[in-house]
């Protein structure tokens, strides 16, 4: 683009001779190079703008009155701008580089990668952030291999920004601890109602289902008024299993409203267990109509439970033409398989 600019006004103003006065736009080309190059690019192309400048002022005859040097203060006036602009844009770049690799390393300590079998299951996880530069956000997830059987939580945090995730790590911190020593569902869930009751302040909140799984072909489901996850049968069928009463969020419970009741759903070899954000189901596209979830259960076919959580993710990123407007986790289980619609026993 500098070089471009260049070209086209040293040939309108040899065209349209010294007359027009062109030649002071001959500092578009530093004025460009500026905005998208090194400091290094934009004097090397401010050198040659004078140059090019001082040649067609001799050309011009310009340098015989004091417009040809006006002229030659101008395009070193916008150079020296442009190499600021650039010095200024390289350090900021470098910061931001600085920010993002300390926040991967952030995500990676919060929302550390699920394991790939658990217990009998097999297990995968997909983020979504709602904005691309983000890689951390409200949207918290946790799968643990613990005495009582597999237990998992998928929660969302009221709000965004770093107190989001400051609440996310409270949640998990304390779903990491309790899940190994409280014998039951109900405890756990209490346990980190407590937690989030001392942490969060006003009417903050956060939306939870957690999920116990044992080897009795059943799952335990306790939800805080989270979207119910989405059980895909073996011939393919769908369901949504509703708790029995719906619960008020974590760090609620002091506002009162009914506890959480646990429910157990079938959950046999061959099916599969999709916990998820409202983000995944309030994704809307170009018409505004939201992610029909229930209608892509076709895509979790992939005897990998990864491959097929990445078909899922890619058909919502096309319904939305991009990230979603919220953050979107997804966390799918399913048994362990040797090929589509086959698992091994349970041992």
């Amino acid at each position: 683009m500098p070089a471009a600019a260049m070209a086209v006004v040293a040939a309108a103003d040899v065209i349209a001779g010294p007359g027009v006065g062109f030649l002071p736009l001959v500092s578009l080309g530093p004025a460009f190079a500026g905005l998208v190059g090194s400091w290094r690019r934009t004097a090397l192309i401010g050198a040659a703008a004078l140059v090019l400048c001082v040649t067609l002022g001799l050309y011009d005859g310009l340098f015989e009155e004091r417009r040809g040097f006006t002229a030659m203060a101008s395009v070193a006036g916008v150079t020296g701008a442009g190499v600021a602009a650039a010095v200024m844009r390289g350090r900021r770049e470098a910061e931001l580089a600085s920010v993002r690799s300390i926040a991967e390393v952030a995500q990676r300590v919060l929302l550390r990668p699920a394991p790939k079998t658990a217990g009998p299951l097999q297990a995968a996880v997909s983020y979504t952030s709602a904005v691309a530069e983000a890689r951390i956000g409200g949207d918290l997830y946790e799968v643990v291999a613990s005495p009582h059987g597999v237990r998992v939580i998928v929660g969302d945090v009221q709000g965004k920004g770093l107190a989001a995730v400051e609440t996310a790590a409270v949640v998990l911190g304390a779903f990491r601890e309790a899940a190994h020593d409280e014998p039951s569902l109900v405890g756990l869930g209490e346990r980190l109602e407590r937690s989030v009751a001392r942490e969060l302040e006003g009417e903050k909140f956060v939306t939870a289902v957690l999920a116990e799984i044992g080897s009795d072909g059943e799952a335990v489901l306790l939800n805080y008024g989270h979207p119910a996850p989405m059980l895909v049968h073996e011939d393919g069928a769908v369901d949504f299993p509703q708790p029995p009463s719906y619960a008020l969020p974590l760090g609620l419970g002091a506002h009162g409203g009914d506890r959480p009741l646990p429910h157990r759903v079938p959950f046999a070899p061959g099916e599969q267990l999709l916990l998820f954000t409202d983000g995944v189901t309030e994704a809307r596209d170009a018409g505004n109509v939201f992610y029909p979830l229930g209608e892509r259960a076709h895509l979790l076919k992939d005897p990998d439970a990864r491959g097929a959580l990445d078909a899922l993710r890619e058909d919502l990123m096309r319904h939305t033409d991009g990230p979603p407007h919220d953050d979107a986790a997804m966390l799918l289980l399913r048994y362990h398989g040797h090929g589509e619609g086959k698992s091994v026993p349970i041992q």
